[in-house]
């Protein structure tokens, strides 16, 4: 008779799962280099070559531009780390591996679950990069204790959802290429059409009404908040935390319904 725990065989697989991962991050370092560059180099662009400029076109000589970039490159950072997710979970697809896996005696949901813990282990990574290096560039929040673990508790949740959302995206891209274009509207298209770079009352009409009510505003609006204390409402933290729990329950289940099918298209 097996002595092994029902509960201990799914941590244990995810663990073998999230060690293999580990270890494909390490054989492909340049993916791995641009998830934690990238962000970096738009910190430095736009708060050293264009920061004056933004901040002489937003608020004037009290206001400081890096204080009000950094919470938006944030959510940059977050959606950056979908593209690794995506190709690595299409790789396996279409390579055949999730195949070999299904003859296994192995907790099935654990193939899944490692990538999404592998991947949230170096957004959070970048994460603390871009804030490491923000602060010596000047960044100074103003957060207590409590706003910094409230301010975590959201970067985590996140990137929880956008991690889900790019295994379920992953997984029903016929190409490691496609997968990696099919999460662009996470990692480029959303965050420059949201309040990241300008404030909302700046944009064009059509185009704040777009930013206002797209998922990444009230999160990164709900960040500035408690980083930088300007002000907010409350209620676009409760909206902040209601679209991580939808974006995180519609991945997982589009994850677990395509991978279930077997298919990658």
């Amino acid at each position: 008779m097996s002595t092994t725990s029902p509960t201990i065989r799914p941590l244990a697989d995810t663990a073998t799962m999230l060690r293999r991962n580990l270890r494909h991050q390490q054989r492909y370092p340049s993916m791995t280099l641009s998830t934690l560059i990238s962000p970096v180099i738009m910190l430095l662009l736009f708060g050293f070559v264009f920061g004056k400029t933004f901040q002489a076109g937003i608020g004037g000589g009290g206001f400081d531009y890096l204080d009000f970039l950094v919470p938006g490159l944030l959510l940059v950072t977050m959606g950056s780390g979908t593209v690794s997710t995506a190709v690595a979970v299409c790789t396996d697809m279409t390579e055949g591996i999730v195949a070999r896996f299904r003859t296994m005696a192995i907790f099935r949901p654990s193939v899944l679950t490692g990538h999404v813990i592998g991947s949230l282990l170096q957004t959070l990574v970048s994460v603390a990069l871009l804030i490491g290096v923000a602060l010596l560039m000047g960044f100074r929040p103003s957060a207590t204790f409590g706003e910094w673990l409230l301010a975590s508790a959201l970067i985590v949740g996140t990137s929880i959802a956008l991690t889900w959302m790019a295994v379920a995206l992953g997984l029903t891209s016929k190409t490691p290429e496609a997968a990696s274009n099919v999460v662009l509207p996470f990692s480029l298209i959303l965050p420059f059409l949201s309040s990241t770079f300008v404030p909302i009352a700046s944009m064009p009409s059509g185009i704040r009404w777009f930013a206002e009510y797209q998922p990444y505003t009230p999160i990164i609006e709900t960040l500035r908040g408690l980083l930088i204390g300007t002000p907010y409402q409350a209620s676009d933290g409760w909206l902040a935390a209601a679209w991580c729990v939808a974006i995180t329950a519609g991945g997982y289940a589009w994850s677990r319904r395509s991978y279930n099918r077997g298919t990658a298209a």
